[in-house]
């Protein structure tokens, strides 16, 4: 999709007043299916964190994602308490989304990073997500704990338009990588395609398996307003504009063990959700998401079967 299209939507929507932003929602149309069912009876407890400020919740823009591992057999709940004041009793995956910053920094504090560390060390598995600006910022110190860097920016590609460049970013091929995640259970399980929609880079610690890998010619910009810096930086291969950075060789998905317990990371959001957007202006509306990229609903079952141990 070029960046004239859902690239440049996605932008207008964070750039957008409050009453367009207020259009942002779960698409009503949206009905997960599952197949096949990983688990029945007895199934692990996945909760999704809503006590640090999230702008993803299991009952608002990540209830998309909570009805498909609900399709699945799994339990899934929302959390409400400090990870340090047993928000993670009786839970086997902690997923993470969108944590919002508080006054420019993380919502987490250090006793709650510890908690989570030791958690994940001790065998708790975590899919922890971060999105472009300001989510980066919010979720780096938690992420460094596990040695990932984020690049808390707005991630660009090149493409063939008249903009040359799109926020719209497909991983197939080579580009994924060959993991349990992306194989699953079988052939009817394998991901042939991840759609992130936009979303910021990954820096993979040492060990780590790439899932979605960046392309030679990605960039990162401070805001969507400088998507005109990033174009001219695909064009020359260089730029001197502190406002762009390459994310030449990056990620935007992650997997790795962390003592006991597993670790994702993703560095976009939207594509475990199915959202909608209403333009007050008139202006089409826009879908993005599970509901566009099918592709991406197989990948975050796969993801949560890796984290609970169904996939090796």
């Amino acid at each position: 999709m070029r960046l004239t299209a859902l690239g440049f939507g996605l932008i207008a929507l964070a750039l957008a007043a409050p009453a367009t932003a207020q259009q942002q929602m779960t698409d009503p149309d949206f009905r997960p299916e599952v197949a096949r069912p990983a688990y029945v009876g007895d199934a692990p407890v996945v909760m999704i964190d809503g006590a640090h400020n999230n702008f993803h919740t299991v009952d608002g823009r990540y209830a998309p994602f909570a009805a498909l591992l609900r399709a699945d057999g799994l339990e899934v709940r929302g959390g409400t308490a400090a990870f340090d004041a047993g928000g993670l009793d009786g839970v086997d995956v902690l997923v993470i989304a969108n944590a919002g910053p508080i006054d420019g920094g993380s919502p987490f504090s250090a006793s709650e990073i510890e908690a989570v560390e030791a958690w994940v060390r001790g065998g708790g598995n975590l899919l922890l997500i971060a999105d472009h600006a300001p989510f980066g910022v919010a979720a780096a110190d938690l992420a460094m704990r596990f040695g990932v860097g984020m690049g808390q920016g707005w991630t660009f590609e090149p493409a063939d338009n008249a903009n040359g460049v799109t926020s719209q970013l497909v991983y197939a091929g080579e580009r994924l990588g060959d993991h349990a995640i992306t194989r699953g259970r079988g052939a009817d399980e394998a991901v042939a395609s991840v759609t992130a929609f936009t979303g910021q880079s990954l820096i993979a610690p040492e060990g780590a398996a790439v899932l979605m890998r960046l392309g030679p010619k990605a960039w990162e910009a401070a805001t969507p307003q400088d998507a005109t810096a990033v174009a001219e930086a695909i064009r020359t291969g260089t730029s001197d504009n502190p406002a762009v950075h390459s994310a030449a060789g990056r990620a935007q998905g992650l997997a790795f063990t962390h003592g006991e317990g597993r670790v994702v990371v993703l560095g976009e959001a939207g594509m475990l959700s199915a959202q909608w957007v209403r333009f007050p202006d008139g202006r089409a509306d826009l879908r993005f998401g599970m509901n566009v990229a099918p592709g991406n609903a197989r990948f975050g079952l796969n993801i949560v079967h890796w984290l609970t141990g169904l996939l090796p």
